[in-house]
């Protein structure tokens, strides 16, 4: 049958015209003038809906113990020191605050062109250097050695928390090559370098990977061969795989570069050192016989001014050499203390330490911006009604928004712990510990960095569309962030070095059949925890239970990663070749062996404090943490340490360990310390957030 239409010209066509303006009418009138009449048609008054309600958690939310006191703890130092320039990046214009809602905040403008952001975090070196921050780390004798340090990395953190680009900026300059001058420089060295970095009349950056050879420093192209009758060292691009690749500062800024290469003398290649050589003249020119390309826009950090260097034949002063592991003397003989070509070539690279150790501190900073932001959003943003006509429910009270969010913050508290005590170790290091602290910078770097590039995701996601915008941060520091599973080292190569330090330290022990004594490893001495059949609440919540469980996992990966290599070199492979064959195991034991150090020292940071509120709010982070860490690993199960059942009961424990932190999630975020401004409008304001379409220019 053909359709039928009606025609306005028809009574029923007119009709139903007549009704259609009588609806739209209603609309449009104000609502105390009465709607237009039709003795065929009635229509009914439109009333206004309620909206949504908002009220901020703060509101809502008890705070079961004191934030400071929790912050204390957490930070572990200089909290006065952080506070300040956290004032002083809120208190000035170059830092791009952005105003909302009688709130300021404040983040880099990467929307900027390329060359924009690297000119105003150039500007705000300057403002942060004129201020005070790390002025005089090294020159100053009021404020040297360890307690210089822990100022610094906690003033590295803070600019970290603000933007990645402006702390690596920093800390690429001031951190890494500073401590290359300042350990394996001589007094000349440090008499000429220390002070004009500090005061940046110097820029340097470190030349270290190239195209062709990034992980394997061991087989860096470029050369440095001594010249004795001008008492001089050639540097040279030999090939075009041996360009300087990547470096940052390079492209604009940088006035000298650290580089690193194999130094040839008397016809003798002597392995990789570190040459100081001048890249640009004091007008900011590239010095003759040195090309420098920018390496363009990135996926994120694009305010760091990444380069290509090729040396041509560039000539240097035999002093140029830091020769704090060697020396070349001026007829060319090189001399060394250090006998071994292996444990010479890693003093060369023991400097790199200090890297490692910020990059897995201030990664953790990070992932508590992204965390604040996600459970501040998640305590205001609501979503269905569990009831008819009931109010509508906070994604945090949803137990699958508690399991996406709070074992992510269990390990960030966990992580906080194992952080500090790093920082700590690092800078009091003495000769007998500091093998420990090269294992654990490498391995809490490759943990805690894809801890928190995990982290930033899920708060991405938690927080839907909101999350995509770039004034509430959480995709630009996904972005930026995940550099950091790449530089300071591969995280898959970083866990490969552990497994293999761990195993040299295991076989050596076996074979001069002494005890265990480094890395934690002293529980190898012991008998083999064993776990109960049936587990219950009470025993999955004992510290004594979880470090157990812990323990054996590694133990148990252990002896299976060591009979793996010793097959595989029975059957004629080398060592390093076996440890490659067994890549399946070497992963699992470094991961089982950072998470059960980690554990350790959450349980030693809970054991420190009295009894009180904020002992017991640790214990079910520190529960929540062991058990998450079990939850996942499916060695447990494969391995037969976990029957199915007790896999079960771990994972409801789980499930009411959330629960329980359900409650002090608001006081666990603030406990972090991190300004308002530091944060988005999203973790306070989601309606006039979710309004606003001004992605930065505020001002």
């Amino acid at each position: 049958m053909a359709p039928q239409f009606r025609h306005h010209d028809s009574p029923a066509g007119a009709a139903a015209a007549a009704r259609r303006a009588q609806i739209l009418t209603s609309h449009l009138v104000l609502h105390n003038q009465a709607p237009p009449s039709s003795q065929q048609h009635p229509i009914t008054t439109l009333t206004s809906n309620v909206c949504l309600s908002y009220s901020p958690p703060e509101l809502s939310e008890t705070i079961s113990f004191d934030p400071k006191e929790m912050r204390r703890l957490l930070d572990g130092h200089h909290i006065a020191e952080r506070d300040w320039l956290f004032g002083l990046i809120e208190g000035n214009e170059l830092f791009n605050p952005v105003r909302k809602g009688g709130k300021v905040y404040v983040m880099p403008d990467v929307n900027q062109p390329f060359q924009q952001q690297r000119e105003m975090n150039m500007k705000r070196i300057k403002y942060l250097f004129d201020k005070g921050v790390h002025k005089g780390f090294y020159t100053e004798a009021a404020d040297s050695g360890a307690e210089a340090y822990m100022r610094n990395l906690a003033l590295q953190e803070v600019l970290r928390t603000y933007d990645l680009t402006l702390g690596i900026q920093m800390g690429l300059h001031l951190f890494l090559w500073g401590s290359y001058v300042k350990f394996l420089g001589s007094k000349h060295h440090q008499e000429k370098w220390l002070k004009a970095t500090e005061s940046y009349e110097i820029i340097v950056c470190i030349a270290m990977s190239e195209l062709g050879h990034g992980s394997n420093l061991q087989a860096i192209e470029t050369v440095a061969t001594y010249d004795s009758s001008t008492e001089e060292f050639v540097v040279n691009t030999p090939c075009e795989s041996a360009q300087k690749h990547m470096i940052g500062l390079a492209a604009n800024y940088a006035t000298h570069a650290l580089v690193f290469a194999q130094l040839h003398t008397n016809g003798r290649n002597q392995g990789l050192h570190a040459f100081v050589v001048q890249i640009r003249d004091a007008n900011g020119r590239t010095c003759p016989k040195v090309r420098i390309e920018d390496c363009g826009p990135k996926n994120g950090l694009n305010a760091i001014d990444n380069g290509q260097i090729w040396f041509d034949n560039v000539r240097i002063p035999r002093e140029n050499l830091l020769n704090g592991v060697a020396d070349v003397l001026p007829d060319g003989q090189y001399v060394t203390k250090i006998k071994d070509p292996r444990e010479r070539h890693g003093q060369q690279l023991a400097p790199l330490t200090i890297g490692r150790v910020i990059v897995s501190t201030s990664s953790i900073y990070k992932t508590k911006v992204s965390l604040a932001i996600a459970i501040r959003y998640a305590l205001s943003r609501r979503a269905f009604s569990v009831t008819p006509n009931g109010p509508e429910v906070l994604l945090l009270d949803y137990p699958s928004h508690q399991r996406r969010l709070l074992p992510l913050l269990a390990k960030t508290y966990a992580m906080s712990f194992a952080g500090n005590w790093l920082k700590l170790t690092f800078t009091k290091r003495e000769p007998q510990s500091y093998k420990a602290v090269v294992v654990f910078s490498v391995a809490f770097k490759a943990i805690f960095t894809w801890h928190s590039m995990r982290t930033l995701q899920e708060c991405r996601e938690a927080c839907g569309a909101q999350g995509m915008k770039a004034v509430n941060r959480l995709g630009l520091m996904v972005a930026e962030s995940d550099a950091q599973l790449t530089y300071e080292g591969d995280n898959n190569l970083l866990l490969q070095q552990v497994s293999r330090i761990v195993l040299t330290e295991f076989l050596a022990a076996k074979k001069h059949k002494r005890p265990l004594k480094e890395f934690g490893l002293e529980h190898m001495n012991e008998p083999s925890p064993v776990i109960p059949s049936q587990l219950s609440s009470s025993i999955l919540r004992s510290s004594q239970f979880q470090i157990a469980a812990l323990r054996l996992r590694e133990r148990d990966l252990l002896h299976r990663f060591s009979s793996e290599v010793s097959k595989h070199q029975f059957w004629g492979e080398t060592k390093d070749q076996a440890i490659n064959l067994a890549y399946h195991l070497y992963k699992e034991l470094s991961k089982a062996f950072t998470e059960r150090m980690i554990l350790q020292l959450t349980i030693e940071a809970e054991e420190s404090i009295s009894a009180g509120p904020i002992k017991d709010v640790l214990a079910l982070v520190r529960s929540l943490y062991a058990l998450i860490c079990i939850e996942e690993d499916d060695t447990f199960l494969r391995y037969g340490h976990l029957s199915a059942e007790n896999a079960a009961t771990v994972r409801e424990e789980v499930t009411k360990l959330c629960s329980e932190l359900r409650p002090h999630a608001l006081a666990l975020v603030s406990s972090f310390g991190i300004p308002d401004s530091f944060l988005a409008p999203i973790a306070f304001d989601w309606v006039e957030a979710n309004s606003w379409s001004s992605v930065s220019g505020g001002h």
